[in-house]
């Protein structure tokens, strides 16, 4: 429901309604104040401040439509359905030609994911509206919920072609246009749409920096970096297409000038962790070790959460070798997001490599528990668990394993040789036959693992005659 913002004399009325609340006493407000006092505190999202006015206003207009739509979305909004539905067939009874009363129907219709209901009645608002943008973002939106990205890239164009002077105030439309084109893969055709778009708006920071990402997901950088020029140029306060240029010369190994767009960035608002992060991989790859460690500290520092900065800072350390300090990272990361896959499987790799094989174990174990299920994970979890000796662990590890790669030839050559190890020499001669089967190249894990087992006078046998 579209309302101006109240002005100067609105105030005066809000000021007025919230005395009236404070000293109980009953002041009476006209219709329209009643609207502007409701739409204010929807605006700001003081609903219980709303339900009251509106309360108040019907107390005082108890035939005023608009008062009544208001009361609607405030249902809507509790999710009291139909409530909402009764009042509004009662209101389009009394007037068929109000597109609000099709709008809060079709947005009760979209609460029940009924969207093509919704689509019905939204285009016969369509029909009578003079707000004709509204309405067709609307429609859009449906057809996003539908997943139906054609129709609703074409309305979304179609609220744009409609709303040019509010362009530059609500971008949303040509987010959800730029949206649809990037699902439907067009990125060429939302480039031609968005050239279209900038011959009417030619300083649009916004539709520039779009179109910048559209020529970087298509690697051509150099038309890239212009675009994102000319975003700045609109706007010199863009803090987007100042991480968008970053990016792009950090793809084109233009480090130094990487980081100069990065650190512009630092300046117009508080630091962004990914900001930091970039910064810290570009003085990386430029080997200064000192100022990429400087920065991936501030990065963890500014976002505990964000683990792209935790495993930057613990690869640092794990390519440098120093293990034990990239643990030192890994085990605070764990800490703080005990769930994370990534920092499991980095702990797991980093225990392995101090041969600290117990809690080596653990982080693949973990990784597992929390859905990382490579095959590797379960083959070198597997590994270390017959290193520890733990023989009917790393059994039970491979069983599980082969729900997820029934025919692995890596998986059945282990089982095979742990059953002969645990003295089940039937369950042991079925696992290296289907090994061989599968993959007879592999023996050499048997050769690797056990060694001894070859020379099984059984195992001799199965191998003679699979050859």
């Amino acid at each position: 429901m579209q309302l101006p913002t109240p002005n100067e004399h609105n105030n005066v009325s809000l000021s007025k309604f919230e005395s009236m609340l404070k000293t109980n006493s009953v002041l009476f407000f006209d219709a329209d104040q009643f609207e502007e006092i409701i739409h204010y505190y929807l605006e700001n999202g003081k609903i219980a401040l709303a339900k009251k006015a509106t309360k108040l206003g019907l107390q005082q207009h108890p035939s005023c439509t608009t008062l009544k739509l208001f009361q609607v979305e405030m249902f809507i909004f509790e999710n009291e359905l139909d409530t909402a539905d009764v009042l509004l067939d009662e209101l389009h009874q009394i007037e068929q030609s109000n597109e609000e009363i099709y709008i809060q129907k079709a947005n009760i219709f979209s609460r029940r994911d009924l969207h093509k209901e919704a689509i019905v009645l939204l285009e016969k608002a369509l029909e009578i509206t003079l707000d004709q943008a509204d309405v067709l973002s609307l429609i859009g939106m449906e057809y996003l919920f539908l997943e139906d990205y054609e129709n609703a890239k074409n309305n979304f164009i179609k609220c744009l072609d409609e709303d040019q002077d509010d362009i530059h105030t609500d971008y949303s439309a040509l987010y959800n246009v730029i949206y649809c084109f990037e699902f439907l893969e067009q990125n060429e055709e939302a480039i031609d749409y968005l050239n279209i778009f900038l011959n009417k708006n030619p300083y649009s920071e916004v539709a520039w920096h779009q179109i910048g990402k559209q020529y970087s997901i298509l690697k051509q950088h150099k038309k890239a970096l212009a675009s994102f020029d000319f975003a700045i140029i609109s706007d010199d306060r863009f803090i987007g297409a100042y991480l968008e240029k970053g990016k792009v010369l950090e793809k084109m190994k233009r480090y130094e000038d990487a980081i100069e767009s990065f650190i512009i960035t630092l300046g117009l608002d508080d630091p962004t962790s990914f900001a930091l992060l970039r910064i810290g991989k570009c003085y990386e790859k430029l080997h200064n070790d000192d100022m990429a460690i400087q920065y991936y500290t501030k990065c963890v520092e500014e976002d505990g959460l964000l683990d792209k900065g935790w495993i930057a800072i613990t690869d640092f350390y794990y390519k440098k070798k120093d293990y034990k300090k990239a643990l030192h990272f890994i085990d605070k990361a764990i800490n703080i997001d005990s769930e994370n896959v990534l920092y499991w499987k980095r702990y797991a790799k980093i225990n392995k490599k101090l041969q600290w094989f117990e809690e080596a174990e653990v982080g693949y174990r973990k990784a597992l528990e929390f859905g990382n299920y490579e095959e590797n994970t379960w083959l070198t979890r597997c590994d270390i668990l017959i290193k520890l000796g733990e023989f009917e662990g790393a059994i039970n590890n491979l069983q599980q394993a082969t729900e997820f790669y029934p025919d692995s030839a890596e998986i059945e050559f282990r089982l095979a040789g742990l059953h002969y190890d645990t003295n089940n020499n039937s369950a042991g001669d079925f696992h290296l036959k289907n090994a061989l089967d599968i993959e007879p190249e592999f023996l050499l894990i048997i050769e690797e693992i056990f060694p001894h087992l070859l020379e099984n006078s059984g195992v001799k046998e199965i191998i003679k005659n699979h050859k």
